[in-house]
Formats: C-alpha cells, structure tokens, sequence
C-alpha cells in the first residue's frame, strides 16, 4: 500500500460515521424531548397532545404503542402513565381492562393505578412516564 495504512482507513471511516450518527441525533425542540412531540402554538413550542381525557375511560386506560407509553385514568380524573414495555420480555402491553395492564406475550398482568405487578411471569413494574394534563390534553410531562 502506499503510504496509508488500511487500519487508519477504517478508523477515520468509522470516525466519520460515529459524527454523522451523533449529529442526526441533535434536537432541534430545545428542552424536554424531541421536536417531534413538541408543536408551535402562537409562537411557542408546546408539549404534543398525546392523548385527549375522554379518550381513556375510567378504570381502564389506552396503549400508544408508537409513542411508547400507556395511559390509563384509575379513578376519575387522575392520570396515570407508564412505560408500555413489559418488564418481564421487553414485549408491548396491548390493552387495559378493569383496572389492569395487559402483557400479551406471558400474561403479565400490571396495576394501571401505580404499575406494580398484578401477576407475572414480570416481577418488576411498569416504570412511570411523567405526563401533564391540560384541560383535555394530556402530553407528556
């Protein structure tokens, strides 16, 4: 080879491609999370409207598999979220039904009042989302 090692060609390549990964990861929404879950409102950057509250029934709650959280509302007017991978597998819960978050790989079961572990094979809680509720909007927190 003439004068450049193929080992230093490989490292700058990598070294190249490591910068433009992390620069594709920059936020351009500011503070709290991605652009993407933030909208422009009167010349402000406001929370993303995830789900409406009479969007999640009492006792129950609603799965947002593409945003990664479920939601539930165990008692009249309190909101409650949580993340919506199964602690057990790493499988996405699919429903909430009578107070309960619903694994469907293992049937986990999940208390949508704090997350904690109904009945496994999961021995660990759903880890909560931080969320606001604004009138009827509930974005993430």
């Amino acid at each position: 080879m003439s004068g450049v090692a193929r080992r230093t060609v490989v490292a700058a390549a990598g070294a190249a491609g490591l910068t433009a990964a992390l620069a594709a990861c920059g936020s351009e929404g500011g503070e709290g999370g991605d652009s993407k879950d933030r909208v422009q409102e009167g010349g402000e950057q406001t929370p993303a409207t995830l789900a409406l509250t009479g969007d999640i029934p009492v006792g129950g709650g609603k799965v947002l598999a593409d945003k990664g959280v479920v939601i539930t509302q165990p008692r009249a007017g309190e909101f409650k979220a949580y993340s919506s991978k199964c602690t057990h597998a790493g499988c996405a819960v699919s429903a909430v039904k009578d107070g309960v978050i619903i694994c469907p790989c293992h049937q986990s079961h999940f208390d949508a009042s704090d997350g904690s572990v109904k009945s496994g094979p999961a021995t660990a809680p759903l880890p909560p989302t931080p969320i606001q509720v604004q009138g009827e909007k509930i974005s993430f927190g």
